[in-house]
């Protein structure tokens, strides 16, 4: 049921746009995004739900010939024999572009070893998502759902329950998508595009930052 309502939402979502955000360029082929449309718990309908949503918004956008993967990781896969996923795992081996056709990283040892970025980290519409970065509209957004360690490997108890879970009993582990912490620091694992810190709870993703995006990879 929570993962049809998320769907409708996408469909939604896309059929009335957004005024204010650019339209995705034409030319070649993109590959990586963060999801415009939002989630107010952690509830995401699974890997599955996730991956749906992914695949929705980049067929709204003229991209739905590749397979789209969400970025998260879990700790029972239905699809793997209910073992770990980690999310480098899902993503393929790259390069991936942004909508703006710029490069946000060449392999998966390289997307793990930068930053976030406000200017390369974009919806797949080619908008940037709400965070610290001097100019931001508000509120600050820039928390990205991942439940991931830094290396994207999974963060055990931190994934609300494999992205099912409405509960205020369990956390997920975000990044941030622009790099940046409070006064635009950078410091420590404040930069991390995913793996940054906790989020308040899986009830409600908007405290300390956040709406329940995700990243999306075309494999």
């Amino acid at each position: 049921m929570k993962r049809t309502m998320l769907l409708t939402v996408v469909v939604l979502a896309v059929s009335c746009g957004d005024d204010d955000a650019p339209t995705s360029p034409s030319g070649s082929s993109f590959s990586f995004f963060v999801t415009s449309v939002t989630s107010t718990t952690g509830n995401l309908g699974g890997l599955a739900g996730a991956d749906a949503t992914c695949q929705a918004l980049a067929q709204a956008v003229g991209q739905g010939s590749r397979t789209w993967r969400a970025y998260l990781s879990v700790e029972r896969d239905p699809a793997n024999g209910n073992q770990p996923t980690h999310a480098k795992d899902r993503i393929g081996t790259g390069p991936w572009l942004n909508a703006n056709r710029a490069v946000v990283a060449n392999n998966v040892a390289e997307l793990h070893a930068r930053t976030g970025d406000a200017n390369v980290f974009l919806n797949e519409r080619g908008g940037r998502i709400n965070g610290q970065w001097t100019g931001s509209p508000t509120p600050v957004e820039h928390d990205i759902l991942t439940g991931s360690n830094a290396d994207g490997t999974l963060a055990p108890g931190l994934t609300c329950a494999d992205w099912t879970s409405a509960s205020a009993a369990v956390v997920a582990r975000v990044g941030h998508s622009d790099g940046m912490g409070p006064n635009q620091s950078t410091a420590g694992a404040l930069s991390s595009w995913n793996s940054a810190h906790d989020n308040q709870n899986c009830s409600d993703t908007a405290p300390r930052g956040g709406a329940g995006r995700f990243y999306c990879f075309a494999r």
